[in-house]
């Protein structure tokens, strides 16, 4: 089975997918790392705020794969905003995880109530990158008032954005604006799973179109999803914790879904957003103090 890269603006390379572990209970992240990566992942996406960056750590020390040949991404919190703040919170996240350099590091959210705090910590971003503790920097959940603000006020272009994108909710202004600086686009819940939570009977793994499409090539509508964001040059972070759906997420190399099939997912396009607006997460409504190492 192949695999395929996507080389981010600053020409470092990240796996086409990986494993997300939002969600994932300490208990459970362990064994799903390792068992991701002993199937033939390269690239795991977690976050401070998750819990589980240590288990994370110890997920890939047990997978048997050797450090350098792994991708290690993690996401500072909002309450580890600031300058000096965010440079601490690499070094919890850092110490957690058990290694000294971080991939791709990244900031959560914007805060748009206190964007001084977002900048401020984006900045100690880029000192990380100069010092050589990440190899990539970027943001997530950023909106196009926000990249454009951040832009204006900061030195690097952020390596990737990481939002909400499935075939019902595509962001298609977002990601344009995402191309025309070089930032790569990186999905969360990239096969719809967010769909499974709405009070809609409306859920990405039942609609016929991507159904029709998965029985043509033999594939399940969650690899047909994946192989869409993947020829539209996203980086997809799909999240499970059983060992079938982990290596059925990772068989998506061996097929290739027409022009007309990926116009019809195209068109499935709702515009509802199933995570929270982004101009809601404020320290008030969302801070909580990120525990140390």
């Amino acid at each position: 089975m192949t695999t395929s890269t996507i080389t981010l603006n600053n020409g470092v390379e990240i796996p086409a997918i990986g494993l997300g572990v939002f969600q994932t209970p300490p208990e459970e992240t362990v064994a799903a790392v390792a068992t991701a990566l002993r199937t033939g992942y390269r690239h795991i996406d977690t976050a401070a705020a998750y819990g589980n960056e240590k288990e994370v750590g110890q997920g890939i020390r047990e997978s048997g794969v050797p450090r350098e040949d792994i991708f290690i991404e993690s996401k500072v919190w909002i309450s580890d905003y600031g300058y000096d703040e965010t440079l601490h919170a690499f070094e919890k996240s850092a110490a957690k995880l058990g290694v000294e350099q971080i991939d791709l590091f990244i900031l959560h959210q914007a805060l748009p109530s206190a964007f001084d705090k977002t900048i401020a910590a984006y900045k100690a971003l880029e000192q990380l990158l100069a010092d050589g503790k990440v190899r990539a920097i970027g943001v997530s959940n950023f909106m196009p008032e926000h990249l454009t603000q951040l832009l204006e006020q900061t030195d690097v272009v952020p390596a990737v954005n990481q939002i909400e994108l499935h075939p019902y909710f595509q962001q298609k202004e977002l990601v344009a604006l995402h191309r025309k600086h070089g930032i790569t686009t990186q999905a969360w819940s990239p096969i719809g799973g967010i769909t499974s939570y709405r009070e809609s009977a409306k859920r990405s793994f039942d609609e016929p179109v991507i159904l029709t499409i998965g029985e043509k090539h033999g594939k399940s509508a969650a690899q047909v999803m994946l192989r869409w964001h993947i020829q539209n040059g996203v980086q997809v972070i799909p999240k499970s914790t059983k060992a079938h759906r982990i290596a059925e997420n990772f068989d998506v190399f061996d097929f290739e879904l027409t022009p007309d099939e990926v116009a019809q997912i195209d068109a499935l396009d709702t515009g509802v957003r199933g995570g929270p607006e982004p101009d809601v997460i404020t320290l008030e409504n969302f801070g909580k103090p990120i525990p140390e190492a």
